[in-house]
């Protein structure tokens, strides 16, 4: 069962790197209006230099492989509430490194989310 936290913790924590890096390249970027395809071929060439989009990808991909490696040695009963523990994480660091403005109504969400992990966990 140890390597099945292992995998949880790996798939968790690079998933909120990458989730806070391409928040932070896609806020420098600014939001996207035109959608044409030229438009979205430019705007692919230009996030594609932006490295917290970069890294941000790839983050991503060590969570999802890190998660399809938790499905080998757990129940998808565990590991899909337990990765709901990165939406707490998520919060946490979204305040700390993204300036964000989270409410009351939120930081409650984060404790319940983290009840119930800790629920189906037990």
């Amino acid at each position: 069962m140890m390597i099945a936290w292992l995998f949880l913790l790996t798939s968790v924590l690079t998933g909120t790197a990458g989730d806070l890096l391409m928040a932070k390249g896609m806020s420098d970027h600014g939001e996207i209006y035109d959608f044409r395809p030229r438009a979205l071929l430019r705007m692919i060439t230009r996030l594609s230099g932006n490295g917290h989009i970069a890294i941000g990808i790839l983050a991503q991909a060590v969570s999802f492989f890190s998660f399809v490696a938790l499905l080998t040695v757990a129940e998808l009963s565990f590991a899909v509430p337990a990765t709901a523990l990165g939406m707490v994480i998520k919060t946490i660091f979204a305040k700390l490194f993204l300036n964000e403005q989270i409410g009351r109504r939120r930081w409650a969400a984060a404790v319940l989310v983290s009840f119930g992990v800790l629920l189906v966990s037990l």
